[in-house]
């Protein structure tokens, strides 16, 4: 009698933990959740409902206080749903478009070929160790603990000496051999056995046969997780457009969203939302590898 009382209490014990889990999971999840859902479903809006629930948010820009004086009306739902600001963004307005391209242009090289120069400098660091490169390696880690605002100046200074100022090779150089990615997939390879490196090469198996065929496989979990962090990054960026490049037509969506001003609210919804779009799909799209190659880097595999 006295055991099924004790497994009672423990069953009742397990359920009030895991609810009080679900519960502030839930919490957590929601106020992560709410400003994507609010700018989704703000983006369908009127514009006369957009400036009477936000138009306090607007007026304060450039008022000495800095700040919003008046209450701001967070509504999750439109009163009535119009399409219109969609129109005007993907249609009627084609700058918007083309700084959502010019964000492209600029993400996918840099994403895509600091992949390639980072798995060449893992393999290298994996299979050809010793004093030097740990070395090299060692000033890679430094780098990588610098923040990127350091190393503006210095890369400002070598694209105008280079000539490529104001154009995008100013910022896609730079990101192709930036330091992050290589330190990263050297991590994940030297994971790798040696023994079955050395065992691919007992069966004739040569340098780029090993890197093709069993590096690159293997660490295909840590090149995806590794390429979402990466095109975040870099479809976030602002200083560097902004230092590197003079002509507003060459800004990517990123800066181009501060300067929605007044006469225009109605679209900021709507350019949020297109913006956020290439985001979510990475995410959910590589949702799993991520999860794993985070794993595997905190060494839980």
């Amino acid at each position: 009698m006295g055991s099924k009382m004790k497994k009672g209490k423990r069953k009742k014990k397990n359920f009030i933990q895991k609810a009080a889990l679900f519960f502030i999971t839930a919490m957590f999840a929601t106020s992560f959740a709410m400003p994507i859902l609010l700018t989704i479903t703000n983006s369908f809006m009127k514009e006369e409902e957009v400036v009477i629930n936000y138009g306090n948010v607007y007026g304060s820009y450039g008022e000495e206080n800095g700040y919003v004086s008046k209450e701001v009306n967070l509504k999750l739902l439109p009163d009535m749903v119009s399409l219109k600001q969609y129109e005007t963004v993907l249609l009627l307005s084609p700058e918007y478009l083309l700084k959502f391209w010019n964000s492209v242009i600029l993400v996918v090289p840099v994403v895509v070929l600091q992949i390639g120069v980072s798995l060449g400098a893992a393999y290298s660091f994996t299979r050809f160790r010793s004093k030097i490169q740990e070395g090299v390696f060692f000033v890679y880690t430094l780098l990588m603990m610098m923040p990127f605002q350091v190393s503006l100046v210095p890369n400002y200074l070598v694209a105008g000496k280079l000539g490529i100022l104001n154009t995008y090779w100013a910022i896609i150089l730079p990101g192709i051999f930036s330091t992050f990615s290589a330190f990263l997939l050297t991590k994940f390879m030297r994971r790798i056995p040696v023994s079955l490196m050395e065992a691919a090469r007992l069966d004739g198996a040569g340098e780029w046969s090993i890197f093709t065929k069993i590096c690159i496989p293997l660490c295909k979990s840590a090149i995806v997780s590794v390429a979402i962090l990466l095109f975040i990054d870099y479809w976030n960026m602002v200083e560097q457009p902004l230092i590197m490049l003079s002509e507003e037509e060459a800004y990517p969506l990123s800066v181009y969203l501060s300067t929605i001003n007044t006469g225009e609210i109605t679209l900021a919804f709507a350019v949020a939302v297109i913006y956020m779009v290439p985001t979510i799909f990475v995410i959910l799209y590589g949702e799993d590898y991520l999860v794993d190659g985070i794993s595997c880097y905190g060494g839980s595999k």
